[in-house]
């Protein structure tokens, strides 16, 4: 095999992926311990060398090209596999470690992930986790994230898909609320009640509610009021417990409200579905052990989740 870089060459991709990360030439001198003069001498060589340009430069900032993003993606991965590859086999990698990044809708984090998440590090105290809660659809390249929780996953997204659990919906109303308005016992009663939406953010769609009759025949539902809330379902949630009008949503988020008698539950013989959420990882022939071992320990609370 012919020798394709330098000691030089590949200092230089390190100091590259650091300014990249920073997005400051002088911030990567600072994590590297050289000059901010030093830095850019070295991505002018490697500009030179490959015939592109990598960084857009103002008296400001520097700013990666289209070419440059995508470069450093793959020097990135690169030097992460490099990295790993070194503490393995010097015995360092006998547990996970480093940062790892995951993006969790709103529900789901507050009521499943984030109650965890001191067991797992716990567990593996050289883990960092850095949380993005929301329900917008991340881009793991251009973001950076390793890991994602999703209810709705496209078939040809690409990446690794495993199954988390069916969580069960459930339609809640105030004691109140029902006081006033009366309870509903079939489907064709929500005409006469205020039933709070939820839009996606996405797409600025209104979601149906999802039944099943008393043969057992699916049906979807479009409800109608006069409150709706995007983007967060826990808005849905304390709508309802300040007898707005009925919500529906996961059993998992208002079970302790159903217990203690502040929510309740309505449209019973109706019940039984559920949408499925989902884990979401990149595809990779090297997976980092600290994403190995928290999709392993997420996989482990699924017999707590009733699957």
């Amino acid at each position: 095999m012919r020798r394709q870089f330098d000691d030089l060459m590949l200092g230089s991709i390190e100091l590259f992926c650091l300014a990249a990360e920073a997005g400051s030439f002088t911030a990567a001198a600072q994590v590297a311990g050289v000059t901010p003069a030093a830095v850019s001498r070295s991505i002018s060589r490697m500009e030179e060398r490959l015939g592109v340009r990598l960084f857009t430069r103002t008296t400001r900032s520097v700013r990666l090209t289209e070419g440059g993003r995508s470069y450093f993606e793959q020097c990135r991965q690169a030097l992460t596999q490099l990295t790993e590859a070194q503490r393995e086999v010097m015995g360092k990698q006998q547990e996970p470690a480093g940062t790892l990044r995951i993006s969790i809708p709103t529900p789901y984090a507050h009521h499943r992930i984030l109650p965890l998440l001191p067991a797992f590090r716990a567990r593996y105290p050289a883990v960092k986790v850095e949380v993005h809660i929301s329900n917008r659809n991340i881009d793991f390249v251009e973001e950076g994230y390793d890991l994602a929780i999703r209810v709705r996953v496209l078939p040809d997204s690409g990446l690794i898909a495993r199954h988390l659990e069916d969580a069960a919906l459930v339609v809640i109303a105030s004691p109140g609320y029902l006081q006033r308005a009366g309870t509903p016992q079939a489907l064709e009663d929500l005409q006469q009640h205020e039933c709070i939406q939820f839009e996606l953010p996405s797409s600025g769609r209104r979601i149906a509610w999802l039944f099943k009759d008393a043969d057992g025949k699916e049906q979807e539902l479009l409800a109608d009021g006069s409150y709706c809330c995007s983007d967060d379902v826990l808005g849905g949630v304390t709508l309802a417990k300040n007898a707005a009008g009925l919500f529906q949503t996961y059993r998992f988020i208002v079970e302790n409200e159903l217990a203690d008698g502040s929510l309740v539950e309505v449209l019973k013989p109706f019940a039984g579905r559920s949408r499925p959420f989902t884990l979401l990882y990149p595809h990779g022939r090297h997976v980092p052990l600290r994403l190995k071992a928290f999709v392993d320990f997420l996989l482990e609370q699924r017999e707590r989740w009733s699957i």
